[in-house]
């Protein structure tokens, strides 16, 4: 029996497979990352915009 031509024809496929999941991968780790950097951003923004206890005290 030969193999070589069973295998001829799903190695197209598997190598479209793979470029697919390393292009996925890719995406997912870019978002994953611009998520953590938004979210360090706005607890930046957080921290320096409360007021301080003299700011949230009431007029006398």
């Amino acid at each position: 029996m030969n193999l070589l031509p069973a295998l001829a024809a799903i190695i197209p496929s598997v190598g479209v497979g793979i470029i697919f999941w390393v292009a996925i991968r890719a995406l997912m780790n870019a978002d994953r990352s611009e998520r953590a950097a938004l979210a360090r951003m706005d607890a930046e923004e957080r921290s320096v915009n409360q007021p301080t206890d003299d700011e949230s005290r009431p007029a006398d």
